[in-house]
């Protein structure tokens, strides 16, 4: 896999619905290319790309993998992804390595729900496309009703290479000379034709359907070839935006003989090599050895092993060039999205986009004192997919892990057991309630307490009313009632108070607190007897203020294709939520906005999946709390006063 020059590499991204035989597709290659003797099988857990411990037992790609294909003394680097929806930050990621991705299309099943997402995701990167029609071999398979489906859902860019009709007008869209000589009649030299197909695929105007039977072999050296000669080379890639050490704008040109600059686009936690950084070369050249700056992390990497990898064969090299897509071992400070540069030409390109977590789970260590372990695992892991998040909410003071789905947060759980020996249980999911009050009191706390020696006494009078802030402190105090250096012991005890109200424990917003009157003891008195009294006015005084509890209400923007919604709207209203407006977007559906208590929406991303034959995603955001209706507030009181009984 060594000495290839910028001109001799391709990068290829295969994309698509699970199952439509992405995996399949590369040992197919790999057989062609006499790489391996025996075509793999994802069933049999022998395939060169899924070679992940976890992939093997589940029978699907969870990972994405770089598998090189040698032909015609080309390297076609192939990137292959999961087709799951819960990974789709690997597609993400692995679209910023390449100049094309090819979306597998089983042609028995037709275009199906990650078809229409693989083509949506190019798209929005400005990958150029392939559709690459396998298990062509299949009984009852209709090729011709298949391209003509690909055609009319994604347009007239979608050409099948033997169509010379359908390709010179294809061509001739690129550009207005053409267009001339096309419409007088007359054909295109080699020369135009070529120029006006590497335009045309560049641009997205150009989609070529490739057609294979994996599994039997028809096709695939076609295929190869059909890609070293339509994939744009990575030096053809227009100038890559970023930005300079004083965050201007710049562009980063891929020129083999430039500046060395490079994106990690994955990282794998490899419990032999340790860590590995999967990097893109953009410009220029890395060599073993040498200091690489990271412009994110600010810090110098010595590059000590590269290698290339072919799922999980490796073989060492001690130069990269532009173009190129290497292994880099152990970067101590580098992490997924980041930029490798020269100190002396400081470049940062933009970092990976992953998606908003849609599903959280609540976890604990399934044994006590593994705490740390679980936390350094899922440290650990989110280097592996940067797709997953893991929050610690300070008020339920629950560890919450967020990503895509059940199938992804499941294999996180799995992978941290296997990998790190860390269980968890997943347990219910606690709401970060708050309490307040709708009314006002007017309250004495007295603490008075004599133990023979010197004792403690703290008398104040407060007055309770609601605020628009979260905390409102002020006193009134006249004649010299309370001295002024036991005030802050009050507000003191107000405050800590305030983390546990009486209704549910939960901590109290929005309340307004005036110190008036009170008294004091030359001798007993002092700051913490103050504070003590400020505490039995704050529990005295929110009871009497008319408490309520408070719940958070999120804002959810739903995209979803047409005829789900009324499913959508339906369904919002059961989870006590408000639809706010819709709007209809470019290309087809529309974007729902709505609002609803978070309690209602802890399953919503299965919900939405399910209803929406996954082809429906949405946001969702903390809006502002809200009063609990009573006879639900009735329910989480009375819960929170058996947990504390049984305490």
């Amino acid at each position: 896999m060594k000495g290839y020059t910028s001109d001799n590499i391709r990068n290829v991204a295969l994309v698509g619905h699970g199952g439509s035989g992405k995996t399949t597709f590369l040992e197919s290659c790999l057989l062609a290319t006499k790489v391996v003797s025996r075509l793999g099988k994802v069933e049999d857990g022998n395939t060169v790309s899924d070679w992940d411990k976890m992939e093997i037992e589940k029978g699907y790609s969870i990972n994405t993998s770089v598998v090189p294909v040698e032909y015609n003394k080309v390297k076609i680097n192939f990137v292959d992804t999961p087709g799951f929806f819960d990974f789709v930050g690997e597609v993400n990621a692995a679209l910023r390595a390449v100049e094309a991705a090819a979306i597998v299309v089983d042609a028995s099943a037709g275009i199906e729900v990650g078809t229409e997402k693989a083509w949506a995701s190019c798209k929005k990167f400005g990958v150029p496309r392939f559709f690459l029609i396998n298990k062509i071999e299949k009984d009852n398979v209709e090729i011709d009703q298949l391209i003509a489906d690909l055609k009319s859902q994604f347009g007239t860019a979608v050409v099948t290479l033997d169509d010379k009709e359908a390709l010179n007008e294809a061509i001739a869209e690129t550009d207005e000379e053409l267009m001339e000589k096309y419409f007088s009649g007359e054909e295109f030299t080699d020369a135009e034709f070529n120029s006006g197909m590497s335009k045309g695929i560049s641009e997205g105007d150009i989609v070529p359907i490739i057609q294979v039977s994996a599994l039997e072999g028809t096709g695939i050296e076609d295929a190869l070839q059909t890609f070293i000669n339509l994939v744009p080379k990575a030096t053809d890639h227009a100038p890559y935006p970023a930005k300079d050490a004083s965050d201007g704008d710049v562009e980063v040109v891929p020129d083999p003989a430039g500046n060395p600059v490079a994106l990690v686009f994955k990282t794998i936690a490899d419990q032999v090599l340790g860590k590995i950084s999967l990097a893109k070369v953009i410009s220029g050249s890395f060599k073993s050895g040498q200091d690489a700056y990271n412009s994110v992390a600010e810090k110098s990497e010595k590059l000590g092993t590269m290698f290339f990898l072919r799922g999980k064969n490796r073989e060492d090299t001690t130069e990269v060039n532009a173009g190129d897509i290497v292994a880099f071992g152990k970067l101590q400070n580098t992490r997924t999205g980041d930029t490798l540069c020269d100190k002396g030409n400081i470049v940062k390109l933009p970092t990976i986009e992953f998606p908003q977590p849609t599903l959280y789970q609540a976890v604990e260590p399934k044994s006590k004192g593994d705490e740390e372990k679980v936390g350094t695992g899922l440290n650990r892991l989110m280097e592996e997919d940067p797709s997953f998040v893991l929050e610690r909410n300070n008020e339920t003071h629950q560890t919450l892990l967020g990503g895509q789905g059940e199938m992804q947060l499941n294999i996180i759980k799995a992978k941290l057991k296997d990998k790190f020996g860390a269980d968890v249980d997943t347990v219910p999911q606690k709401i970060a309630y708050r309490e307040t009050i709708k009314g006002t009191s007017d309250v004495q706390g007295k603490h008075k307490k004599q133990t023979g020696g010197a004792g403690q006494y703290g008398d104040v009078h407060i007055k309770f009313a609601p605020s628009q802030e979260e905390f409102e402190f002020t006193e009134s105090l006249f004649g010299g009632s309370i001295p002024k250096n036991y005030v802050p012991a009050v507000e003191k005890g107000l405050r800590e108070s305030m983390e546990k109200g009486p209704l549910a424990g939960c901590k109290v917003v929005n309340i307004k607190a005036d110190l008036y009157d009170g008294s004091y003891h030359d001798v007993d008195s002092n700051e913490m007897a103050f504070k003590i009294a400020a505490s039995l006015a704050f529990k005295k005084g929110i009871v009497e203020a008319n408490p309520c509890l408070l719940e958070p209400v999120m804002r959810v923007e739903i995209t979803v294709p047409d005829e789900y919604m009324g499913d959508i709207m339906g369904d919002m209203n059961k989870r006590r939520g408000k639809i706010l407006g819709s709007e209809p977007l470019t290309g087809g559906g529309q974007k729902v906005i709505a609002e609803a208590p978070q309690a209602e929406l802890f399953d919503y991303a299965i919900t939405v999946r399910s209803m929406t034959q996954a082809r429906g995603t949405f946001t969702m955001e903390f809006e502002r709390y809200e009063p609990v209706p009573a006879h639900l507030a009735e329910k989480i009181i009375a819960a929170h006063k058996a947990e504390e009984e049984e305490k």
